[in-house]
């Protein structure tokens, strides 16, 4: 047997430069929907707050943020998340949410991973039949509940920020599409929420592109025409984050479809926790849905996250709702991702 081919079986380890940065993850998914969470060798962050890391990340530290997300370690749909310090001591912890935008203000299907992954990790101890955990995201706090049977969490839900209508029923003129009507909805971030039967939009995968190329003009022309994406208390979070398609569903006890096109033309593969819990104030003022009532909503891969409303709330001038979503998450992998100071790629690059 070759001798070069022994020493292939028998080196497994690479001797990395001390001046290489070593940034180790660990990979996830929600219903399809990436995530990669950071666990090491991020930088000391500044800041008191959720928002003040937030900020300090944008300023500082972007080059990781491009270097994870992006190729060649990632993808243009790569979804990741940092913690950080709670705002307080009645939170665990914070958490950051980065894609190849920037920086959300919410991510339900983060969320849901980063609770069970908690478990998972013994950050926190298990409790059954729920273990309660408390995070401060940018949008506000969430509380999250990992679901157990014999040491092994089953689900998770997350009780979300309050989440309001900011208008029913508007109206813009797309380019290359025509009049869209839609509606303006919060759930720890705004959302244009369409028909996509009304414009003669099929859901089905094989129309992957032109969804991303109509949400994305959507998305221009909602921000450039509309007043109502106002946040009542923080001005970083006035900002709309992506379009919401909506349509019917073949599979039977499920309520419909969302295909969510965000930042920059990512499409998320699970249904959006933050775009369900604007959907349960969308329903809500409609009179569709009443608290303690669930409805189940698909995905592009036909991933499921169950939503209802907790309860009713107001949140500054608006009528609102506290939003309860529901679904479960799946390590992938571990990596302890490699920026060589040499490499001219080392920022990362995209297509989209």
């Amino acid at each position: 047997m070759s001798s070069v081919y022994d020493k292939i079986r028998s080196r497994h380890e690479l001797v990395v430069p001390d001046c290489w940065q070593k940034i180790k993850t660990i990979d996830m998914h929600r219903g399809g929907e990436p995530l990669r969470v950071i666990v090491g060798g991020f930088p000391k962050l500044q800041g008191n707050s959720v928002l003040e890391y937030r900020n300090y990340v944008k300023a500082h530290y972007d080059h990781l943020r491009t270097a994870m997300m992006f190729e060649p370690r990632g993808h243009a749909d790569m979804y990741g998340c940092l913690m950080v310090p709670p705002n307080d001591l009645e939170a665990d912890f914070g958490i950051l949410f980065m894609h190849n935008e920037g920086y959300s203000t919410m991510c339900g299907h983060a969320v849901i991973a980063i609770t069970k992954l908690a478990v998972q990790m013994g950050w926190v101890d298990l409790v059954e039949p729920e273990t309660k955990l408390v995070i401060d995201a940018p949008c506000g706090r969430i509380e999250a509940y990992a679901k157990s049977e014999k040491c092994s969490v089953t689900s998770v839900y997350f009780d979300g920020v309050p989440s309001f209508v900011a208008g029913l029923n508007q109206e813009v003129n797309v380019p290359g599409i025509g009049p869209v009507q839609y509606d303006l909805a919060y759930g720890g971030a705004f959302y244009a929420y369409v028909d996509a039967g009304a414009i003669g939009l099929s859901l089905d995968r094989l129309n992957y592109e032109k969804m991303i190329q109509w949400g994305k003009r959507i998305k221009s022309s909602v921000i450039a025409s509309s007043d109502l994406i106002e946040h009542p208390f923080e001005e970083d979070l006035s900002f709309l984050y992506g379009t919401i398609f909506i349509g019917p569903t073949e599979t039977p006890g499920v309520h419909s479809k969302n295909v969510c096109v965000f930042a920059e033309g990512e499409v998320d593969r699970s249904p959006t926790g933050s775009g369900v819990s604007g959907r349960m104030a969308i329903h809500r003022a409609r009179g569709e849905i009443n608290p303690g009532e669930t409805i189940k909503i698909e995905s592009i891969t036909g991933s499921v996250f169950s939503g209802s409303v907790r309860e009713d709330t107001s949140f500054g001038p608006h009528q609102a709702v506290i939003p309860r979503v529901e679904g479960t998450a799946y390590v992938v992998g571990k990596n302890e991702l490699l920026i060589d100071p040499q490499d001219s790629f080392k920022d990362g690059f995209i297509f989209r």
